[in-house]
């Protein structure tokens, strides 16, 4: 399968790397250092057991020439996604598949610039890296990948999913792939944007009160918010699974804490800012996911003073 990453990032690298073992893989990123250390050297994935492997994607800036993948997955950080897409829209076709595993959701509403909805993937993945220097991933942490439709017939995406778990990402086609992607934003939407406002490990927002109560707030809005969409949690047991997964990573540090730290633009918007939107869209409050917003906005642009 001729398959083209979107992102080199961290994630990209990882998804691109594993795929390459059996598929025609092209990374596509913007960072000419990391892009020009794969191309001589390959992706160099660092295990959670120390293990390290070296995978050999293709690696380019432009896809200029390039002939129509068959699959895409898109893994900018979502800000980014408009202007990728727009500047690779030669490699979309008719029968192009174009998936995001993308943090937060409502992804798709900016993929349909590009492509049907039949050809549109949405998705969710427990697997967690970081870049630590050009070239070289460290995969922290390994776990299932979901893919589903936006049309419902997502049997005819286990294809997809078979090439994933082929080279080494178990992946499943899920029906209620919604459901799990909201799972996941309750986590985003909750300890993570706040570790990332008050600029601390995941561990603090459990083991400060007043962190930890404004946690509850959010998960207990977004919680909501997904059951007006007709995806129903209890909160009592969504506000415990988040209390385990700190107590089990108090050192955890996530994606929005380094862009702030960093002074990067955040994926805010598609992540509490999606609750907000949904929360809008059937008439339920999310003061406590809008006061995220805005503080993450102010801290964006107090980087730039």
């Amino acid at each position: 399968m001729r398959i083209v990453v979107i992102g080199a990032g961290a994630m990209g690298s990882l998804f691109g790397g594993y795929l390459s073992r059996f598929h025609e893989v092209t990374l596509v990123g913007t960072r000419e250092a990391h892009m020009e250390k794969i191309r001589r050297d390959g992706v160099q994935i660092t295990e959670a057991d120390g293990r390290t492997q070296c995978c050999r994607p293709d690696a380019r800036v432009s896809t200029v020439g390039m002939k129509p993948a068959d699959l895409i997955l898109v893994q900018t950080k979502a800000p980014a996604t408009d202007a990728a897409l727009k500047g690779h829209r030669e490699i979309i076709a008719p029968q192009t598949y174009v998936l995001t595993l993308q943090n937060g959701m409502g992804h798709e509403e900016v993929l349909r610039r590009y492509a049907k909805d039949e050809q549109i993937v949405i998705g969710t993945t427990k697997h967690n890296c970081s870049v630590t220097e050009p070239g070289c991933i460290r995969h922290n942490g390994s776990g299932m990948t979901y893919i589903g439709s936006l049309t419902g017939d997502t049997a005819r995406l286990k294809f997809i999913a078979d090439a994933l778990t082929q080279c080494g990402l178990k992946c499943e086609c899920c029906p209620d792939v919604r459901r799990l992607i909201y799972s996941k934003l309750l986590i985003n939407a909750s300890s993570s944007v706040l570790s990332g406002v008050l600029q601390v490990p995941q561990g603090f927002v459990l083991s400060d009160p007043h962190a930890w109560t404004l946690c509850t707030m959010l998960i207990r809005e977004t919680v909501a918010v997904a059951a007006g969409e007709g995806i129903c949690f209890d909160p009592e047991e969504k506000v415990e699974e988040v209390r385990e997964l700190l107590q089990g990573n108090p050192g955890g540090l996530t994606s929005i804490y380094a862009d702030l730290r960093d002074g990067r633009q955040t994926e805010v918007d598609t992540i509490s800012g999606a609750v907000v939107a949904a929360g809008r869209k059937y008439g339920i409050s999310t003061p406590f996911q809008q006061t995220m917003v805005e503080l993450v906005h102010a801290m964006e642009g107090k980087a730039c003073l």
